[in-house]
């Protein structure tokens, strides 16, 4: 690990130096893919350099152990020994994590459905509750929410809801929302006070906008239709909404939220590039896809990532066994804490993984 840790702040410093290189300085394109690759070193290079600092302290402290004998400073040099070799170990698991092969799509956008699963409409009013709770942690982070799709139903219901949430790391901090969710709670129409429980599922793609995918428009069926909803006249009366369906794979798609029946194809077919791309990273990695599988499921109530019960104001994550006991915060957005976890728990995962390996 250190012999390619010293390779990389190598690279970093050459980088570092061409970035103020006169010939590179004349060529923004060339200076843009130096500086683009200087960043993403950036954090490795400085911890490397924290660590060859705290190695260094420790050692030297070790040497003078050896000569001192004034039973003060042995004291205080044994204390900072032994701190510099603990803080050495944090730094090397830190620098583990940093090496870690990184997903290419964290700093991407990101598309989110959410449809209604098991429960009548109960379920569709709690599809509606998560994606309120997507919305307020989207804003918490600074990004922006885009309706691609909806099918509401009565009551502030949601039948379906696709959206893409824009900003640098909406991936990163969505992906691990996919799966069954599982509400447990007395409806408003429960006359009884009797808890019941639904579910919705919560599908979420990287957006594959600057993606190679070929789509042949052979392999398209395209549909124009009158927008339903809000909108006023104009999109009730133009066909501006589109639908597009991938024969070949019969993934479908559809975009009524723009005016402009141009501006839905276009959204229409980014999301489609989206699918294309999740399906086939699918088809080539079997263990993803049976994950996936096991992730978002059929929406039964046995196949569930994370519990909200709200008579105990709890949630729970089933795959690292975390609860929070504060869920009318976690439903107002605030779900970063569990995001979190979910990210340590991956990377420990992964560590292990290439440890065996």
């Amino acid at each position: 690990m250190i012999e390619r840790l010293k390779q990389i702040k190598e690279k970093f410093d050459q980088l570092t130096a061409e970035l103020i290189d006169p010939n590179v300085l004349a060529d923004m394109s060339v200076w843009q893919k130096k500086s683009k690759e200087q960043s993403s070193l950036a954090p490795i290079a400085e911890k490397y350099d924290e660590y060859v600092k705290v190695e260094t302290d420790m050692k030297d402290a070790e040497v003078m152990l050896k000569s001192e004998s004034d039973p003060d400073m042995v004291a205080m040099l044994e204390e900072e020994y032994y701190s510099d070799k603990e803080r050495l170990k944090s730094i090397e698991e830190e620098l583990k994590i940093l090496l870690l092969p990184k997903d290419e799509n964290d700093e991407g956008n990101v598309i989110v459905e959410i449809r209604a699963g098991v429960g009548g409409d109960e379920a569709g009013l709690f599809a509606a509750d998560l994606f309120r709770m997507y919305n307020m942690y989207a804003d918490r982070n600074h990004f922006g929410v885009e309706i691609l799709d909806e099918d509401a139903g009565e009551n502030g219901a949601i039948k379906l809801v696709s959206f893409m949430v824009s900003g640098k790391g909406a991936y990163a901090k969505f992906k691990y929302e996919s799966g069954v969710h599982r509400v447990q709670r007395i409806p408003t129409t429960e006359s009884s006070g009797r808890i019941h429980t639904s579910t919705a599922t919560v599908a979420v793609l990287p957006e594959a906008k600057n993606v190679e995918i070929e789509v042949n428009e052979k392999d398209l069926q395209i549909d124009y239709y009158r927008a339903g909803g809000a909108g006023g006249q104009h999109v009730n009366k133009t066909e501006s909404a589109i639908r597009i369906t991938h024969i070949p794979t019969g993934i479908i798609v559809q975009c009524q939220d723009e005016r402009s029946q141009g501006k839905n194809k276009e959204k229409a077919m980014n999301w489609l590039k989206s699918k294309l791309y999740d399906y086939y990273q699918s088809q080539e990695d079997s263990a993803y896809a049976e994950k996936r599988k096991l992730q978002v499921g059929g929406g039964e109530r046995c196949e569930k990532i994370r519990t909200y019960n709200y008579p105990q104001s709890r949630v729970t994550d089933h795959r690292i066994n975390m609860t929070i006991y504060s869920l009318e915060n976690f439903m107002n957005g605030d779900i970063g804490e569990m995001v979190k976890s979910l990210e340590i728990a991956d990377q420990q995962a992964k560590l292990a993984n290439m440890e065996e390996n």
